[in-house]
This record gives C-alpha cells, sequence and structure tokens, in this order.
C-alpha cells in the first residue's frame, strides 16, 4: 500500500514559507499589505492588529512544515485568509462595477480554498468526508481563477501594466493570454477535466509571474513593503495552485494501488 508520508507536499510546504513570509514582512513594517488586506487605515489599534496577524502568518506557516500539527497550521492561516477575503466584501458591495474588488476577494479566498484542499489531504483516505472537502476546495478554487482571469479584461490597462515592456510582442498581449488561461484553467479546476495538467501549468505561469514580475520590483524598490508582500502573495498562490496538484495527483496514485 502506498504511504501517503512518501506523497508529494511540496505545495503544502510552498504555501507555509508564503505565509512565514508575509509574517516577517508584516513585523518588518508593522501593518497590513493593504493592496491585499484592505484594513481601513482609520481602525482601532491598527498596528496591534498587523502584528498580531503578522505573528499568526509566521506561526501557521511554520506549523504547516511539521506533519502533526500541520491540521493546526491550517486552520490558523485558512482563518485568516478568510477574514482578508471577508474584508473585501463591503468594497464588493459597495462597488460591484469594479471588478478589482471582486479578483481581491477572489485572490484571498483562493488561499483559504487550498488550505481546504490540503486539510482533506490529512483526512483518513477513505473518508467520505475528505473527498467531499477535496471536491469543495477544488470547486471553490477553481471558481477563484475563473474571477481572477476576467479580471484581466475588465481591467486590461491595469493588468498590462504589470508586464515588463521588453517582453514581445507586446504588454496587452501577455495581459490578454494570461488572462485566458486564468479562465481555462479555473474552468478546467472546476470540471476536473485534464484538472493535473491545467494546475501544474498554472503553477508554472505563476512561478513566471514572480521571476518576471514581483523578484524584479523587489530589487528596484528594496525599501518598498508592496513589492515585498507581492513576492510573498505570488508565491503563496504559487503554493496554492501546487497544493492543488498534488492533490488531484495524490488521488490518481491512491486509485491506481
Amino acid at each position: 500500500m502506498l504511504n501517503r508520508k512518501l506523497l508529494s507536499n511540496l505545495g503544502i510546504r510552498v504555501y507555509g514559507v508564503a505565509a512565514t513570509g508575509l509574517g516577517i514582512i508584516g513585523f518588518i513594517w508593522g501593518d497590513f499589505a493593504t493592496l491585499w488586506h484592505p484594513v481601513q487605515p482609520g481602525v482601532p489599534h491598527r498596528t496591534e492588529l498587523a502584528y498580531i496577524a503578522a505573528a499568526c502568518l509566521l506561526v501557521g506557516g511554520v506549523a504547516i512544515q511539521w506533519r502533526p500539527i500541520r491540521r493546526s497550521g491550517l486552520l490558523l492561516l485558512s482563518f485568516l485568509y478568510l477574514i482578508f477575503s471577508l474584508l473585501w466584501v463591503p468594497r464588493v458591495i459597495g462597488y460591484p462595477q469594479i471588478f478589482g474588488t471582486w479578483a481581491g476577494f477572489a485572490e484571498q479566498f483562493s488561499l483559504v480554498a487550498a488550505a481546504i484542499i490540503a486539510y482533506a489531504q490529512l483526512l483518513p483516505r477513505n473518508s467520505a468526508w475528505s473527498f467531499r472537502t477535496a471536491q469543495m476546495g477544488r470547486v471553490l478554487f477553481g471558481i477563484c481563477f475563473v474571477t481572477l482571469g476576467l479580471s484581466h479584461f475588465f481591467a486590461l490597462s491595469v493588468t498590462a501594466d504589470l508586464v515588463p515592456k521588453w517582453i514581445p510582442p507586446g504588454q496587452r498581449f501577455w495581459a490578454i493570454l494570461t488572462g485566458i488561461a486564468h479562465v481555462l484553467a479555473g474552468m478546467s479546476m472546476i470540471s476536473g477535466i485534464q484538472a493535473l495538467l491545467a494546475s501544474r501549468l498554472l503553477t508554472t505561469m505563476l512561478i513566471g509571474f514572480g521571476a518576471l514580475v514581483w523578484a524584479p520590483r523587489a530589487f528596484a524598490y528594496p525599501h518598498g513593503h508592496i513589492a515585498w508582500a507581492g513576492n510573498a502573495i505570488n508565491l503563496a498562490i504559487i503554493g496554492a495552485a501546487w497544493i492543488f496538484a498534488d492533490s488531484i495527483n495524490e488521488s490518481r496514485l491512491l486509485d491506481q494501488e
């Protein structure tokens, strides 16, 4: 019988490393990365809350690296990312015509969905609860990426500005192509058709985003909170997509026993 401990769990580890990085960044700047965590400036005890959030990210990220306490780490991070997701809801309700608010929610909620998938991997193999939990997480994750893909088209100029100008054939081309890729990957994840291939390709694309978009920003703006937080958030989403791929791959291997 295949030992589940020997199966790939690199996605979970990357997800945890990203959370740890976000926690360290939070401690260094003593504030929220408001581009992703929209905590209003006038919130009472904002600085104290930022340090609490940073501590939770750090503890959760470290806990995920050890299997005996991995569930606790996933629960902590999923709860925190859920709070960040819900902080987008007032903006979604108040400005539904601005698709960026939907994308902000989807980006954070994709990290919640990834935690659900990872948690399902730790449940007993033959448990109906494990199967249903994993399926729910995969569908939610796919919906998030369809939403993120659509945001490319509703805010095409903003998305295009993120693409380095030196990459041919042009910024708008890559903004449109990656938007299509997000939508197709999300639909594949929801339907289960070629979901493993889609999640692996999505992971590769997100790694490319990190190398071409976010890493250069950290070097260009070494004292910029947003630049470093952007790298950590992108790494978290890489880990999330990797978790999805690991989950599908694990299911296939277990079915072949």
